[in-house]
């Protein structure tokens, strides 16, 4: 699915097809969609890997390459290993520490398998066809939302009480919304840890590092 298509869900959802009177325009439709999709990404983000070089004598590791980033996974060094080595981490800003005992001699590779923000434009997506709904829903409810705020005290073609049947309709479009994307969360950290299990028992005092 790409963004028109998208977008031609959200108004079906909304009832908002006739074209001559839209009640929302593309560019407001695509900022609702864009909102869903991120808070979506956060909670089942694209699973990738990335490839970055160390530094003779540094630990030290930049993320700026890694457009979108939501969370860091794991990472695997020295790579290519089986059982894969995972070595804990530090982030700070856009910094990897690897926390190892002997700083890198040399330029050698370093997989760092992170999560990042899905992608859904007007030729491609990388959102997967059983998020698609979630994300339709999403849309839908924050659009909703912010007319009822817009509309309030102010006359209405379809009656006084048009506002306040779009913020009861978005509100529970929204509490639909919040309850999948909970479970969807809780889902994928399963999956991610059960995927990325540390070659060392993770210390107790270390709960904000990674593997």
């Amino acid at each position: 699915m790409n963004l028109p298509t998208m977008r031609t869900r959200v108004r079906r959802d909304l009832h908002d097809e006739d074209a001559t009177a839209y009640r929302w325009t593309d560019n407001e439709l695509d900022r609702h969609i864009q909102r869903a999709l991120d808070e979506v990404s956060v909670a089942s983000p694209v699973e990738a890997k990335a490839t970055l070089t160390t530094t003779a004598g540094s630990r030290d590791l930049s993320l700026s390459s890694l457009t979108g980033l939501i969370a860091v996974e794991a990472v695997e060094y020295p790579t290519g290993k089986y059982p894969p080595s995972y070595v804990r981490f530090s982030l700070w800003a856009s910094a990897l520490t690897l926390l190892v005992d002997a700083a890198p001699t040399g330029a050698e590779s370093v997989w760092v398998f992170h999560g990042k923000l899905h992608t859904l434009d007007a030729t491609t997506s990388t959102l997967p066809s059983s998020l698609e709904d979630l994300v339709a829903t999403g849309a839908a409810a924050y659009a909703a939302l912010e007319w009822s705020s817009f509309a309030t005290n102010r006359v209405n073609v379809g009656g006084e009480e048009v506002w306040r049947q779009y913020l009861t309709w978005g509100q529970d479009r929204m509490a639909a919304f919040l309850r999948r994307l909970t479970k969807l969360g809780q889902k994928h950290a399963v999956r991610v840890r059960s995927l990325y299990t540390p070659s060392q028992p993770r210390p107790s005092q270390s709960t904000d590092w990674g593997p």
